[in-house]
């Protein structure tokens, strides 16, 4: 099994001490990391046997402690131990791992066990029209939402607007009713877009770069977020309000007001599925303002090109 290599790595050649350090400095923190092509990976999965090893693993509690060769050997009930030692093999490095216990899940390994055997990439559900707590942005109708090709959509019953549509794992819905399913749905799209807001890649960890877009696609706003990973090229595009969710002045400004961010839908809220409270105050740079209503108060945030923000102002409502 062939692999690809890659090491970063900076040496310099000096004969000078401060040189020399660096040098040592630079080789103690380099990496190398093997790296499957995608061929590989599928060719390895693409075994009966080798997937009922990672089932064995995840069976006998790999995530605890490490299984033993016996132990997965008679899991699996193969016959002929070398072929299973083969199949085995195969796996480890990349997949599992082995020290003087046994053997245990690496995080690929891992990823593939909660995907197979999750259903995420082996099941399909679908789920037709239910009512939706919240009101459409667009016409203040009411909202359903219905579930197909692992997508969770939610929109107007009225107009047809559509709020949020994201991709949600089929186990999402597992014994949950239709409210703790959407409980669940607004936590991980809402931890999902934190996360890039953040600069983490919700799906490899790598950095993202985010920024402010004019005019994007759909054309249905005027200016929305993207999230680009460097490393995998994974990509997200949203409001600028879904940005907010996780600022702590947002969040301190409506728990004041007695509203959980952290657990109050998100698509309740039009700052966060349109671009109504969103305003272009500058297009060179490109900077918006957003304005967050809230028991008769107001929020306002300005955010610059990287959708860092630079000012918050609250207004509250005056009474007369």
């Amino acid at each position: 099994m062939s692999h690809s290599d890659r090491t970063v790595d900076s040496s310099t050649e000096s004969g000078t001490d401060a040189d020399r350090n660096r040098t040592l400095e630079s080789e103690s923190s380099t990496r190398t990391e093997s790296q499957l092509l995608p061929a590989e990976v599928f060719s390895i999965l693409g075994n009966d046997t080798r997937v009922a090893i990672l089932r064995a693993l995840l069976e006998l509690g790999a995530d605890d402690a490490p299984v033993s060769f016996t132990a997965l050997f008679e899991e699996v009930d193969m016959q002929d131990s070398a072929n299973f030692s083969y199949h085995l093999n195969q796996l480890t490095g990349h997949f599992i791992t082995q020290s003087d216990g046994g053997y245990e899940f690496r995080h690929p390994g891992r990823k593939v066990v909660s995907s197979i055997f999750s259903g995420t990439l082996t099941d399909r559900a679908k789920l037709g029209f239910f009512p939706v707590d919240g009101s459409c942005y667009a016409c203040d109708g009411s909202l359903h939402g219905w579930y197909v090709d692992d997508t969770l959509t939610i929109g107007c019953t009225d107009c047809g607007t559509i709020q949020v549509q994201y991709p949600f794992p089929t186990g999402g819905l597992d014994d949950r009713s239709p409210d703790e399913f959407l409980q669940a749905f607004h936590h991980y799209v809402r931890h999902h877009y934190c996360l890039a807001a953040d600069g983490v890649c919700p799906e490899c960890t790598g950095a993202v770069e985010t920024s402010l877009v004019r005019d994007p696609e759909p054309d249905d706003q005027d200016v929305a977020v993207t999230h680009v990973c460097q490393r995998c090229g994974y990509r997200l595009q949203s409001t600028v309000g879904l940005t907010l969710l996780d600022n702590a002045e947002v969040l301190v400004f409506h728990s004041k007001r007695g509203v959980d961010l952290n657990t109050e839908p998100f698509w309740q809220f039009d700052w966060c599925v349109s671009d109504t409270q969103t305003t272009i105050v500058s297009d060179d740079p490109l900077r918006v303002q957003l304005t967050l209503p809230c028991a008769g108060a107001e929020l306002v945030v300005r955010l610059d090109e990287t959708v860092s923000v630079i000012e918050t102002t609250v207004v509250e409502q005056s009474s007369q």
